[in-house]
């Protein structure tokens, strides 16, 4: 797998400086946890699911969720387990494996509501758990999460593969404020014990509006809904550190992907879309409610978040487009981590418009070389209109 794989090579060549590293679904956790980006899900019921997965893998897809949880029906978790089983035989019987290691599908995790489920599926899915790399655990805490870890345990030990756990944060214990720090701390204790196995925490802000009766609109943001702005910030406080004790943390989901009656100003400049003679593709965004997306995912990695749980393939390309480190970063990142620099100082960028502070922005530094291997370095003159456009091509 890698990020922009689907486009054709030449296209690649002429946007990056560095182009996106190969990963596979074996690769280091630390890896695994930067190169999630847009991580799509889907309803596990859907009857021609292994073909839904290797028609996003074909359009840029490299991590999916096929959800057993609020996208279907209490009464379809049944069939859509058995749906599963049936589905991942069909995307086994056309893969290719090298070592038994799929190649030619995205990343795969199920979404449970029971810690029995982890155990029981893995069961069911026999040679087949080859395809699978873990589970996303929802409604998250240290009692809920303590028996989905030791289910998960279970499992590895009895398929012989690993697997990962990718727990949701939406708990209204979480939201409230009288009991989120010590559901914090409860988070924090048993994701560190099980440290190796959780490869991201994601966010379910959509339960955090709901135990408010609150919906953000297309021209908001979920850092504009100030309650849901507030946890983010706590979660990324106490679990997102860069110390060595913190996890990747993903983005909030964005629900909206058909057009609406606006009531605000597009939220894209029209300078950039001229710039690149692109400007039909900045309308068709802000038709599809895209401009605040795009807005979202800036505002996700200025407050810590990485990778964002997407519901409609219409969402992964910006994802990844903002996600590829522009050729300023890189270059700072460079300066502040080169070995002379190891004492500390100030220096002065090599765009010469800020200064690069090397012990302060040193994990900033360490950080964005680790999102430059995954998503690649843009060439100096290329934009995320230039990235939006080539991906959307295909």
């Amino acid at each position: 797998m890698r990020h922009f794989g689907h486009i054709p090579s030449a296209t690649r060549a002429g946007l990056f400086h560095r182009e996106p590293a190969d990963f596979t679904a074996d690769s280091p956790a630390r890896t695994l946890a930067v190169a999630l980006g847009a991580t799509l899900y889907s309803p596990a019921t859907r009857p021609r699911l292994a073909d839904d997965v290797r028609k996003q893998a074909a359009r840029g897809v490299v991590s999916m969720v096929l959800c057993l949880e609020d996208s279907i029906s209490d009464g379809d978790v049944e069939a859509g387990e058995a749906n599963l089983v049936r589905q991942f035989a069909d995307l086994a019987a056309g893969t290719v494996t090298d070592a038994d290691t799929a190649t030619d599908v995205p990343l795969l995790f199920i979404r449970v509501r029971e810690p029995r489920q982890i155990t029981d599926l893995v069961t069911r899915l026999g040679d087949t758990v080859r395809l699978l790399s873990g589970f996303v655990l929802p409604k998250f805490d240290e009692t809920r999460g303590r028996a989905f870890l030791e289910a998960l345990t279970q499992a590895e030990r009895t398929s012989g593969r690993r697997l990962f756990a990718m727990p949701v944060l939406e708990s209204p214990e979480l939201l409230h404020l009288e009991t989120r720090a010590e559901t914090l701390a409860g988070i924090a204790s048993i994701t560190d014990k099980y440290r190796d196995r959780v490869l991201a925490l994601r966010l379910g802000v959509t339960d955090f509006c709901s135990a408010y009766g609150l919906r953000r609109s297309p021209d908001m943001t979920a850092y504009d809904v100030k309650i849901v702005a507030n946890v983010i910030a706590d979660v990324v406080n106490v679990l997102g550190r860069s110390d060595g004790t913190g996890f990747t943390v993903t983005g909030p989901v964005w629900e909206y992907f058909r057009p609406g009656e606006r009531m605000f100003k597009p939220q894209l400049r029209r300078s950039p879309f001229l710039e690149g003679r692109a400007e039909d593709l900045r309308t068709a965004l802000i038709e599809h409610d895209l401009d605040g997306l795009l807005r979202e995912i800036e505002l996700d990695r200025a407050n810590g978040l990485l990778g964002k749980t997407c519901i409609h393939p219409t969402h992964v390309v910006p994802v990844h487009a903002l996600s590829v480190v522009s050729h300023e970063e890189w270059s700072d990142a460079q300066d502040i981590l080169r070995p002379e620099q190891g004492g500390g100082g100030v220096l002065r960028s090599a765009y010469t418009n800020k200064m690069n502070e090397v012990k302060p922005h040193r994990a900033w530094a360490e950080r964005t070389l680790q999102r430059a291997e995954v998503f690649g370095v843009a060439k100096e003159d290329v934009g995320f209109v230039d990235l939006l456009t080539a991906g959307l091509a295909g």
